[in-house]
């Protein structure tokens, strides 16, 4: 009645009574009412910037970001020289994720915004955002400049810090914890530090820590089991059991502990701990599924086809799983359906791709032939660059791998990978590698073959190309491999061939690359698409709807830098 009342009284105030008003609902907390006010308002006095903005920010706080979007740049435009308008229109693009549009807006306020915290705070999430870890930093630090205390600027600036691997990484941290000593994503980022400075075992205290007094934490309880793995302990997941019995409402917790498992081959763990979350959690469906999917890939079929044939859950994501689940079972033409299905809901979805091509290829069905064996799809390429760039990467990157370990979740098996995305980092000679693959990337653009709007890939042969992110990965032990997988998140993936053992170019093609080999777990008897005998300093480049690993190989040093492509009209390389 309250709400009634208030919106009935706006209509005929002025802007100073209906803000008045505004802050009285806002008092009682009625947000839906406070709204109510200021929309009458707005339509009464349309020329009002303050009552613009102030509608902005309650549809921020009623998270309507749409709205709020549209009532702030109202306001700008009403009072273009207003720099806190103009910071919360960006604001409102962020929640949008239009982040391109953010720089671009605040650019336009640069002079007066350079010396204000607030602007250069969020003009640097943006840029961090879209790739561009140098202009993040330098507008942290503009923030820092203004207000050396501002707890997401110190906050920012420690994480693009440690994400480009620079030495002050941790006491930049400690600075902003000094500031905001309660923030659990700063006490992991500082443990994150401790372990890159070389520091693990203080990096495990503060992680266990993190975990102890958050067990909600999903990330710090990755984080400790990436330690425990690093440290071959078998039991690496420990940290998420103990989080489930502190936090057994979380539904979240069992489901990473499950994904966890899976992605280092441990399905029928991961099948388990889905049962026992399916148990706790009758309401979530997706933990049926996720028994169904794990069960699945540790071969238990009966019990994965149980499970799929009593799941409630009508989703794209469950007829994509259950189309792998019928390719295994050889079933080609029920796994087709299941994939239209799944991409109705999403059309260029690189997991459904990559599975129709197995489909396809499985019923001898010459659209296998059009979606990944057209000329220039497969392409093994040197890589365009001065004499001496290979070597000289080569030198810097053991050095990164001397303080790096297996990932978590990933296609490696054995030997190390590197942190966060390789070509944020500061090393000039990064820059250079990562510019030269920037030209080779677009030689093997140009022999492709013509735009096909119908093909995931050549859909994309002439809009923009973007690295979404970049690694490299070191092989030394024996049988050390990349198990088959894909990239999801990409269009075109890819392999460097920095150091290559001797052994891949005697018999037995060891260590070689396969393209087009399914999983494992499919149990399918497919030979790969193509074998490619790495060469040094060449790169193979493929569709990123193709399966690819590698082939076992002894002692010697095997060392890649791989990166996705992606098309994204505000992303950079």
């Amino acid at each position: 009645m309250a709400t009634h009342a208030m919106t009935n009284a706006a209509g005929g105030l002025t802007p100073a009574e209906a803000m008045v008003r505004i802050r009285m609902a806002m008092q009682s907390r009625d947000v839906a009412g406070a709204r109510a006010i200021a929309e009458a308002a707005r339509r009464d006095h349309p020329k009002d910037a303050a009552l613009a903005d102030a509608a902005g920010d309650l549809a921020m706080k009623a998270d309507d970001p749409q709205a709020a979007e549209a009532h702030f740049a109202a306001a700008r435009a009403l009072a273009p020289g207003m720099l806190d308008y103009a910071i919360n229109h960006a604001i409102a693009l962020q929640r949008l994720g239009r982040h391109r549009d953010v720089t671009e807006l605040l650019e336009k306020y640069e002079k007066v915004g350079r010396g204000v915290a607030r602007y250069g705070r969020v003009r640097a999430l943006s840029h961090r955002t879209l790739g561009e870890p140098a202009e993040a930093a330098r507008w942290y630090d503009a923030a820092l400049a203004a207000d050396p205390h501002h707890p997401r600027a110190l906050h920012g600036r420690a994480r693009v810090a440690l994400e480009r691997g620079e030495a002050d990484a941790l006491a930049r941290f400690d600075a902003a914890l000094a500031v905001n000593s309660g923030d659990a994503d700063l006490w992991l980022g500082k443990a994150q530090s401790l372990d890159v400075a070389g520091d693990v075992a203080g990096a495990r205290v503060v992680a266990e820590q993190i975990c102890a007094q958050a067990p909600g934490f999903i990330a710090a309880l990755s984080f400790l089991s990436g330690l425990k793995l690093a440290a071959g302990e078998s039991d690496f997941t420990s940290p998420f059991r103990a989080a489930a019995a502190r936090a057994p409402q979380d539904p979240n917790i069992p489901a990473t502990h499950a994904e966890t498992l899976a992605g280092l081959d441990h399905a029928s763990q991961a099948a388990d701990i889905a049962a026992e979350a399916r148990e706790r959690f009758p309401d979530e469906p997706h933990f049926a599924l996720l028994e169904a999917v794990h069960a699945g890939s540790a071969g238990e079929w009966e019990r994965a086809e149980r499970l799929f044939a009593d799941l409630s859950l009508d989703t794209p994501i469950r007829s994509l799983h259950e189309a792998r689940h019928r390719i295994r079972a050889g079933d080609a033409e029920r796994a087709e359906a299941l994939l239209n299905r799944a991409l109705e809901g999403d059309p260029w979805s690189i997991s459904a791709w990559a599975l129709r091509g197995i489909a396809w290829r499985m019923a001898g069905d010459e659209r296998a032939v059009w979606l990944h064996e057209q000329d220039g799809l497969v392409q093994l390429r040197p890589l365009v660059g001065r004499e001496g760039l290979v070597e000289d990467a080569v030198a810097e990157l053991r050095e990164l791998h001397a303080g790096s370990a297996m990932p978590l979740g990933q296609s490696l098996r054995g030997g190390t990978q590197t942190r966060g995305i390789l070509f944020h980092r500061t090393e000039p000679l990064l820059a250079e590698l990562h510019e030269a693959i920037r030209t080779t990337l677009e030689e093997y653009r140009a022999e492709l073959a013509p735009l096909d709007d119908t093909h995931p890939l050549l859909r994309h042969r002439k809009t923009r190309w973007a690295l979404a992110g970049s690694w490299s990965v070191r092989l030394t032990g024996g049988g050390d491999y990349h198990t088959a997988h894909i990239h999801p998140q990409g269009i075109v993936s890819s392999a460097l061939y920095l150091v290559v053992p001797e052994e891949a170019h005697q018999a037995g093609q060891k260590g070689w690359l396969e393209v087009g080999r399914p999983p494992p777990d499919l149990d399918l008897d497919l030979p790969p698409i193509r074998s490619i005998e790495p060469q040094q300093g060449h790169l193979a480049l493929f569709p990123s709807t193709l399966y690819h690993g590698t082939t076992s190989f002894g002692s010697a040093e095997r060392m890649t830098v791989a990166f996705d492509v992606v098309t994204a009209s505000g992303y950079r390389f």
